[in-house]
């Protein structure tokens, strides 16, 4: 059975492009051409595809927001997001919205064959420039976050470790032998030097860095 494509670009000529390279695939049917949100919106209702890939930046809706109408009508179709933009929020946002790859607009021709084959395969597919920003993101936060708890003085590593086991500022104040005051200025302390705005997130980061006890 040969994939069955779906190619969204508003730029004639860079779709044209995609479709010629599709046709040298021998696995792979072209079935339908779009260049705006409406057109594809049209397409396939007639038209069923396993895989769309999708420009990001095209007139009137654009990709990212018709992500989710193309999701509900082909729910069983995989997409690779097509676009010039680097920056990680529209990498997170496209893969949030349910994509299953970005490809950079400049990657080599052969690179598209890898990606299809990778999210037809059932796995997610980043241009190498993509992943790597993404990897230096999580480096950078994981540096960070190793920076704020070794900051921390034993007592606020207490004190977190009581909050994320579910004690109030009461119950901790009463087994450590401190006010409530000294306990919600510890809390608050934590919070700014966490970078963290709610309990919630300081138990996810207790969790995440294993501050619990083994026994909890």
């Amino acid at each position: 059975m040969k994939t069955r494509v779906l190619v969204v670009d508003d730029h004639e000529l860079v779709r044209a492009g995609v479709v010629m390279l599709l046709g040298a695939m021998p696995d792979v049917q072209v079935v339908g051409q779009a260049s705006n949100a409406a057109a594809l919106l049209e397409l396939i209702k007639t038209v069923t595809a396993d895989l769309v890939l999708l420009d990001i930046a095209m007139p009137g809706m654009n990709g990212l927001e018709l992500l989710p109408d193309l999701l509900r009508t082909l729910p069983q179709a995989r997409v690779i997001i097509l676009s010039m933009h680097k920056d990680k929020q529209y990498v997170r946002k496209a893969l949030s919205l349910g994509a299953q790859g970005y490809l950079l607009k400049d990657a080599a021709p052969s690179e598209l064959g890898l990606a299809m084959d990778a999210v037809m395969r059932g796995e997610n597919y980043l241009s190498p420039v993509v992943s790597q920003n993404a990897l230096s993101d999580y480096v950078q936060q994981l540096r960070t976050e190793t920076k704020a708890q070794t900051s921390l003085t034993p007592r606020q590593l207490e004190i977190l470790q009581l909050i994320a086991m579910g004690k109030s500022s009461k119950e901790i104040a009463n087994s450590l032998n401190l006010s409530l005051k000294t306990v919600d200025s510890h809390r608050t302390n934590l919070m700014q030097l966490l970078g963290i705005h709610e309990v919630t997130g300081l138990v996810r980061y207790a969790l995440k860095n294993d501050l619990l006890p083994k026994d909890f």
